[in-house]
C-alpha cells in the first residue's frame, strides 16, 4: 500500500512575535466580507509543489539542504490587494537579494526532482484575507521587521478545522544548514 500524495510548498515561517504583529495587521483591516487567513496559517512563499509522492520527498528534502543562503533581513511594510485572486495581502516594497537568491537557488534545485522554476517574478507576500473586495494599497505606519534565519517545508491540509498549514521538516540559514 502506497502513501498518498501530500500537497506541500516550502516558506518563510514566522517566529511567534513577527506572527503575532502579522495577526494584529490582520485584525485592523477594515471588517470586509471574505476568508480570513487563520493567524496560524500566516506564512511568506517560497515555491509551490503542489501534491508530492512520497518518494519524491527524499529528493527535496536533499535538494532544500544543498541552498547556501544567508540569514537576511526583511521589512513587511505595505498593503495591497491582487484582484485575480481576491486577495488582501501584506509585503515588501523592496526584496532583499539574500531572498531573491534564497527562492532562485531552492528552484535551481528542485529541477533535480522534477519540479519546474515559477516563470513569473517572484513578489514576496502574507496572505491575509481571500474572497474579497479591493483595498486601497498603502504602506504600513508601523512596517514589521523579520529576521529570517531559516525556511520549511509545509504541508497543506485544507478543509477541516486550522490550522490548515504544518511545518514538515526546516533548514537554517548560513553557517550550519539544518
Amino acid at each position: 500500500m502506497g502513501s498518498k500524495r501530500k500537497r506541500l510548498f516550502f516558506a518563510l515561517w514566522p517566529d511567534p512575535e513577527v506572527r503575532s504583529r502579522l495577526a494584529a495587521l490582520q485584525s485592523a483591516l477594515p471588517q470586509q466580507q471574505g476568508n480570513w487567513v487563520y493567524p496560524e496559517d500566516l506564512h511568506i512563499t517560497l515555491q509551490f509543489l503542489g501534491p508530492v509522492d512520497p518518494a519524491q520527498q527524499a529528493c527535496i528534502a536533499e535538494a532544500a539542504g544543498a541552498v547556501h543562503a544567508e540569514p537576511f533581513d526583511l521589512e513587511i511594510d505595505r498593503l495591497d490587494f491582487w484582484s485575480k485572486p481576491r486577495i488582501v495581502w501584506a509585503g515588501v516594497e523592496g526584496v532583499p537579494p539574500q531572498l531573491k537568491q534564497l527562492v532562485e537557488d531552492l528552484g535551481q534545485n528542485l529541477e533535480q526532482c522534477g519540479f519546474q522554476p515559477e516563470k513569473r517574478a517572484y513578489r514576496p507576500h502574507v496572505t491575509l484575507l481571500r474572497k474579497t473586495t479591493p483595498i486601497e494599497n498603502h504602506p504600513l505606519e508601523k512596517p514589521i521587521p523579520w529576521h529570517v534565519d531559516h525556511f520549511v517545508l509545509v504541508e497543506s491540509r485544507p478543509g477541516g478545522d486550522p490550522p490548515w498549514y504544518r511545518p514538515l521538516e526546516g533548514w537554517s540559514l548560513g553557517e550550519g544548514g539544518r
